[in-house]
């Protein structure tokens, strides 16, 4: 009877060290196992925490995609076009649209610039221009107006000084300062002669001191 007693001791006291270092199954799916530290714990938790969720989906940037680069583009973004070019010789000239007819505008070169060259008539006188393509520039112009047409046009009496004024603002970056002036009147009736020199081009001009109106304008490229 002794001895039963002892054997049923020995079993009980196995069955309690077993209990003591053996880990229950819901203490291991929540990572809280017995006898473990705390930082042991909250690894367990951690860990069973990414274990469970999703894998994040990585955004990957898409390729940059290169722009080719126009090169015709840029060699043409500066030019103008002929209705441009024709604009800017009548507003020089003074030319309303309306009254100009029989209209050229051709593709030139000169002096290895690329111009449009540009004629038109009117009743009261002939235009020709040259401008550049690429900058709008005037580099060539010469024109005559009737005399018969300067009362008929209009305007009003001007002075030198006025009149210097005048012919600057057709030559642009110019000042009254760049222009040379004199009186004349061999032929009987009073007119006033100009001249200038500025940005490489040669200008001379004859303007009616009654209207203030050019009626002989040349304009010349320099060498």
């Amino acid at each position: 009877m002794g001895n039963w007693k002892k054997a049923a001791a020995a079993l009980l006291l196995l069955a309690m060290l077993s209990g003591c270092t053996t880990a229950s199954p819901s203490s291991v799916e929540d990572g809280t196992a017995v006898g473990g530290t705390p930082s042991q714990q909250q690894a367990g938790q951690e860990s069973s925490s990414q274990s469970q969720a999703p894998e994040s989906a990585v955004s990957v940037a898409p390729e940059q995609q290169e722009v080719p680069s126009d090169s015709s583009a840029s060699q043409t973004s500066g030019e103008i076009d002929q209705d441009k070019a024709l604009s800017i010789a009548m507003e020089n000239a003074s030319v309303p649209e309306d009254d100009a007819y029989n209209i050229k505008v051709e593709r030139d070169g000169d002096n290895s610039i690329p111009i449009y060259d540009i004629e038109f008539e009117t009743d009261y006188g002939d235009y020709d221009f040259e401008v550049a393509i690429d900058d709008g520039r005037i580099v060539g112009a010469d024109y005559e107006i009737n005399e018969e047409w300067l009362s008929r046009l209009g305007g009003s009496q001007v002075s030198q000084e006025d009149a210097k004024v005048i012919a600057a603002s057709k030559i642009p970056g110019s000042s009254r300062e760049d222009i040379r002036i004199q009186e004349e009147g061999d032929d009987g009736r009073t007119r006033y002669e100009g001249w200038c020199q500025f940005d490489n081009m040669e200008y001379e001009f004859e303007m009616d001191p009654e209207t203030g109106i050019i009626f002989d304008w040349n304009a010349d490229l320099q060498d």
